[in-house]
C-alpha cells in the first residue's frame, strides 16, 4: 500500500483526539513533534497544557504505534557558564524561561515511556523565511529606527551570545537524527557562526543603514533595576509599536503578522550559547554554517513580496 499525503487536524492536548491523529492503516515510521506552544509571555498553565501535556500525549501514542523514532523539538534556553557552550550532558540544567522549564519536564518524562525510541533536539534561535517570533522582532525594530532616523542603543554588550540555526539546517538535522541519531539521546542544533548580539546587529545596521551602540552590563543593570523589567519593556514596546504602525500605514500595510513586540524574556541578560560538536560527530553538516546579510535579506524580501513588510530598502 502506498503512503498518502493526507493532512489531519487534531487537538493534541486531548487524549482521545491525539489518539485519532495517530490512526492510520499504514502506520508511521517517524513522529516529529513541532506542535507545542513556543511564544513567550504565557502563564504556567498554558505551557503545562500546550507544551508538556501535548508532547507527552504524542509520545505515548508514538510508543503504542512502536514507531522507529519519535523526535521531540525541545528548548536550549538553559543557563550556561561554560566558555565552550552548553553541552547536552550538562548536569542540573537551570531553565531561563517558562517555556524551557516545561520542555525540560517533557525531556525527563520521555525517559519513563516504555517502548519509545526517541531523540531530543535543542535548537538555537531558529531563523529563516517565515520567522515571526525569533529574530523577526529585532529585524522589525531595526526597520523602525531607520524610519525614525535614530540610532539604536541596546542593553548589555555586543558580545552577548545569541547562537542561531537556519530553519533549513534544523529541518536537515531532524531528518538526519531520524536516521542516524542514537536512541534516547539529546543533540544541540546550532550553526558554526558563534552569533552574538553584536554580529546580528551589525548585519541589521548594514541592511537598514543605521547605527547602534550598547549600554554595557553595568549600566544595563542600573537601568533594569531603576525602572523594573516590566515598565522598561512596556516603554520600549510603546515606542517601537507606534513607529511600526506609522510606517506600515505609509506603505498601505493594514494587516501583517510581524511586529517589533518584545517580551521581557528577550531583554533579560540571558546568553544562548550552545556546543554543537556532538551532532557534528555523527556526520551532520550545515548548508548555512553562519548567519549572513544575504540570509537575513532573504527573510525581509519574502515578507516584502507578500506586502507584509514596508519596501524601504
Amino acid at each position: 500500500m502506498e503512503a498518502t499525503d493526507q493532512l489531519k487536524y487534531r487537538f493534541l492536548v486531548l487524549g482521545d483526539s491525539c489518539r485519532k491523529a495517530f490512526e492510520d492503516d499504514i502506520g508511521f515510521d517517524f513522529v516529529i513533534n513541532l506542535a507545542s506552544e513556543t511564544r513567550c509571555g504565557h502563564s504556567d498553565a498554558v505551557y503545562e497544557e500546550g507544551v508538556y501535556k501535548l508532547s507527552i500525549n504524542c509520545a505515548k501514542e508514538a510508543a503504542k504505534q512502536r514507531v522507529k523514532r519519535f523526535v521531540e523539538i525541545s528548548s536550549a534556553e538553559f543557563e550556561c557558564e561554560s566558555t565552550t557552550g552548553l553541552q547536552e550532558s550538562s548536569p542540573q540544567l537551570k531553565p531561563l524561561t517558562p517555556l524551557a522549564k516545561y520542555k525540560l519536564k517533557v525531556e525527563n518524562e520521555l525517559k519513563e515511556i516504555q517502548d519509545l525510541d526517541y531523540v531530543v533536539l535543542r535548537p538555537a534561535l531558529v531563523y529563516g523565511m517565515g520567522d515571526r517570533i525569533s529574530l523577526m522582532p529585532r529585524i522589525v525594530i531595526s526597520c523602525v529606527y531607520k524610519y525614525l532616523n535614530e540610532s539604536m542603543k541596546l542593553l548589555w554588550q555586543k558580545d552577548h551570545k545569541l547562537h542561531t540555526i537556519h530553519v533549513q539546517d534544523l529541518c536537515s538535522a531532524v531528518w538526519f537524527c531520524c536516521l542516524n541519531g542514537k536512541p534516547n539521546d539529546i543533540y544541540n542544533v546550532v550553526d558554526m557562526g558563534d552569533t552574538t548580539q553584536g554580529s546580528l546587529n551589525q548585519i541589521l545596521c548594514d541592511i537598514f543603514d543605521i547605527h547602534c551602540d550598547y549600554w554595557g552590563n553595568n549600566m544595563s543593570k542600573i537601568i533594569v533595576k531603576s525602572k523594573g523589567i516590566e515598565e522598561l519593556v512596556e516603554e520600549i514596546n510603546e515606542k517601537h509599536l507606534l513607529g511600526w504602525s506609522e510606517l506600515c500605514g505609509q506603505h498601505n500595510i493594514t494587516n501583517t503578522p510581524i511586529n517589533p513586540y518584545l517580551y521581557k524574556e528577550m531583554l533579560q541578560n540571558y546568553s544562548l550559547c550552545l556546543n554543537g560538536e556532538k551532532l557534528k560527530s555523527l556526520g551532520f553538516t550545515h548548508k548555512r554554517p553562519k548567519m549572513t546579510k544575504e540570509l537575513i535579506l532573504e527573510i525581509i524580501k519574502d515578507y516584502m513580496e507578500m506586502q507584509l513588510f514596508p519596501k524601504i530598502l
